[in-house]
């Protein structure tokens, strides 16, 4: 693919050498739709009051919503948790323990240790998938 001789002449100064990228100099507006500190720390509250402390924003937005109430999207919840750190476990239950890794099955012989999965394999057609029952013996 060809440079338009527009793009290249715009890219070089009249000496002929390369000039340099100015596009992250320009000063850029705020966008109006921008959380004020004050909208961000009532997320903030919101989230860490006794009812909705121990709740991920999945859960947490509709629950606001059948009190009537909205403070914000479940993304620009995750956003504000993220930004100041709160982003982890943040409730008074147990934080999940790590799991134990599996054990290994070693078969010595044929038919003396099976295993399973079930995938979902795409198709030709949007939306349709295939599953797939498979069933192995490990020993072979």
């Amino acid at each position: 693919m060809q440079i338009p001789q527009r793009t290249l002449r715009r890219w070089r100064s009249s000496q002929g050498q390369v000039l340099p990228d100015l596009r992250s100099l320009a000063i850029q507006a705020a966008p109006k739709n921008k959380l004020s500190e004050q909208e961000r720390q009532h997320i903030l509250h919101v989230c860490n009051d006794a009812d909705y402390a121990s709740l991920p924003p999945s859960q947490i937005v509709p629950r606001l919503a059948d009190q009537g109430e909205y403070i914000a999207s479940e993304s620009t919840i995750y956003r504000v948790l993220k930004a100041n750190d709160q982003l982890h476990h943040r409730g008074k239950a147990k934080p999940p323990q790590p799991a134990s890794a599996p054990t290994s099955h070693q078969a010595s012989k044929p038919n003396e240790i099976w295993t399973w999965d079930i995938s979902y394999l795409p198709s030709n057609v949007r939306g349709l998938y295939w599953y797939l029952y498979m069933i192995i013996d490990i020993y072979s």
